[in-house]
């Protein structure tokens, strides 16, 4: 809902609040060309929602684009390698390389991982929370907090980044959306890229999706088994978490999340 009032409002900034046919159909096709076919789809569903709401009669002929066909972009460790690779000599390398293998690892996605605090992650056990608190500017798609965790090499990059910036709070952004979509504008990768490396690596390591779905955050209101039937705690999830991914560290499980 938050995000569909901030597209709402940007669109009413650019027409200054006199909703115009004209000027709306400019700002129609400036989002067109600036966004993905489904990222427009969506943006221009509401829009036109809006108006319909307000009974503006030229609103019904707003026709948001055919849905094409989505082939998953298939991502390796190569694809992260070479992304490393091309921000070696960049002035921010300890926070890229943090942001990616926490990415890679934990599954998490883009807006939830610019939403994280040094306090929402547990780098002695690896349990990454990710809460659903709208008050302190946190959200899930589900609407639901949950967990998700990292490896041992996400741990090193978030020890060597936190290091350099230890002069922050608990409380503070690690990674600003604005400033990592700027860095990663040109990269060979996207930040919304490494969820999807964390689900197809998951895959090929044989890991149950049931399991993934859970640490993803994934709708289960369709899932009868994992609704109804299949119960993990976070010791199973992490136990579950450590084999898949060859993550041998032992540690207790505490869970401390909102």
């Amino acid at each position: 809902m938050a995000e569909i009032k901030q597209w709402l409002i940007k669109y009413l900034e650019y027409v200054h609040w006199n909703v115009n046919e004209d000027i709306s159909l400019i700002y129609f096709n400036i989002l067109r060309k600036k966004y993905s076919t489904t990222a427009y789809r969506k943006k221009l569903y509401q829009i036109r929602k809006f108006l319909s709401y307000l009974g503006v009669d030229w609103a019904k002929n707003i026709q948001p684009p055919t849905e094409l066909y989505y082939q998953p972009k298939r991502i390796t460790i190569n694809e992260i390698q070479v992304t490393l690779k091309y921000f070696e000599r960049h002035e921010a390398y300890q926070k890229i390389k943090a942001l990616i293998y926490l990415g890679i690892s934990s599954g998490l996605r883009a807006h939830e991982l610019y939403q994280l605090t040094r306090k929402d992650i547990d780098l002695d056990t690896g349990i990454v929370c990710i809460n659903h608190d709208p008050r302190n500017g946190q959200t899930t798609k589900t609407k639901c907090s949950r967990i998700s965790f990292i490896n041992n090499d996400a741990k090193q990059a978030l020890e060597e980044y936190i290091v350099t910036n230890n002069g922050s709070s608990e409380s503070s952004i690690l990674f600003s959306e604005r400033a990592c979509q700027n860095i990663f504008e040109n990269a060979p990768i996207q930040v919304k890229d490494l969820r999807k490396f964390f689900s197809q690596e998951w895959d090929r390591r044989g890991g149950p999706t049931s399991i993934k779905k859970i640490l993803m955050g994934h709708s289960l209101r369709n899932d009868v088994d994992l609704c109804h039937y299949n119960a993990k705690s976070p010791e199973d999830l992490k136990a579950i978490y450590d084999r898949v991914m060859d993550n041998n560290t032992k540690a207790d499980v505490r869970i401390d999340c909102k």
